[in-house]
């Protein structure tokens, strides 16, 4: 695990959260916790809250799998093809910040530079 261990970050990660990244909602837990300053136990209150799940069901790959398809929050599968018609990576952003109430900085990036994308997002509606 060190500087120029690919892994290094997601094993740091796992072994404080126990929550696997994407594979549950450790990705989440750890944006509120980077963005706003949360303890681990009030980060994943405060997920467990906007996703209506339990604090236990977070760390649940299986109910997160349906979660985070249903939220399209975005979920990791073996097959890229497995996903169809679910967002991509920077839908799955969007959704990201609107859910927890985030600024993400790469959405706000993205919105500031495509004017469509910007103004549907900040309305709630459909790019036209």
């Amino acid at each position: 695990m060190g500087s120029g261990d690919a892994l290094g970050v997601r094993m740091v990660h796992m072994l404080a959260s126990g929550m696997n990244g994407m594979r549950t909602a450790g990705d989440l837990v750890m944006r509120m916790q980077m963005t706003r300053g949360m303890r681990l136990r009030e980060a994943k209150a405060y997920v467990a809250d906007k996703l209506g799940v339990s604090v236990r069901d977070l760390s649940d790959g299986v109910v997160m799998q349906d979660v985070r398809s249903e939220f399209g929050i975005g979920r990791l599968t073996e097959l890229e093809n497995e996903c169809v018609g679910e967002p991509t990576a920077m839908e799955a952003k969007f959704n990201i910040a609107e859910l927890l109430d985030l600024p993400i900085n790469c959405v706000q990036r993205f919105a500031e530079r495509v004017p469509s994308v910007g103004a549907a997002w900040k309305r709630g509606g459909e790019v036209t």
